[in-house]
């Protein structure tokens, strides 16, 4: 099975990077710079940022459904992410990290919930997909519960 991996569309964040630390704080985000590789994970690039780069940490609404599961949480923009990231390639920042991944039907409901380590994820995804009710995934860094990446059928 092909599998497709989306980042963010970069122009939901873009003006926030114009805002100032007051303007930030007052919608609960705080602007960053990394201090170390890996520790920085941009949603939208789906890499993590060089040391020194600018992100922006802000809640965001991954899971924006009607049902139980409606969910958010914290996530990094890189201010230099541009560009979505959209492949049947596996994203470069799964590697090294452990991986909450939750399947979800057409109605947002979870159908499977499952743990993985970056480097075995796309078989766990396969296997998720292969199920009929599961209609998408939802990848999330499981030490500290930031949204990731969606997953689909290519």
């Amino acid at each position: 099975m092909r599998l497709r991996y989306t980042g963010l569309d970069a122009g939901l964040f873009r003006s926030l990077f114009e805002l100032e630390e007051t303007e930030l704080a007052a919608r609960g985000m705080v602007r960053v710079t990394a201090t170390a590789k890996p520790g920085f994970p941009c949603r939208v690039s789906l890499e993590d940022a060089e040391p020194g780069e600018t992100l922006l940490l802000l809640p965001f609404e991954h899971q924006p459904v009607h049902s139980p599961y409606r969910s958010s949480g914290p996530i990094f923009v890189r201010e230099q992410a541009v560009t979505a990231y959209d492949d049947e390639a596996l994203p470069p920042v799964f590697s090294g990290r452990t991986l909450s991944v939750r399947a979800y039907d057409a109605n947002g409901h979870i159908v499977a919930a499952e743990l993985t380590e970056g480097a075995q994820a796309e078989a766990l995804f396969t296997v998720l997909l292969e199920n009929s009710a599961a209609a998408y995934l939802h990848v999330h860094n499981a030490k500290r519960g930031c949204y990731a990446a969606r997953v689909d059928r290519a």
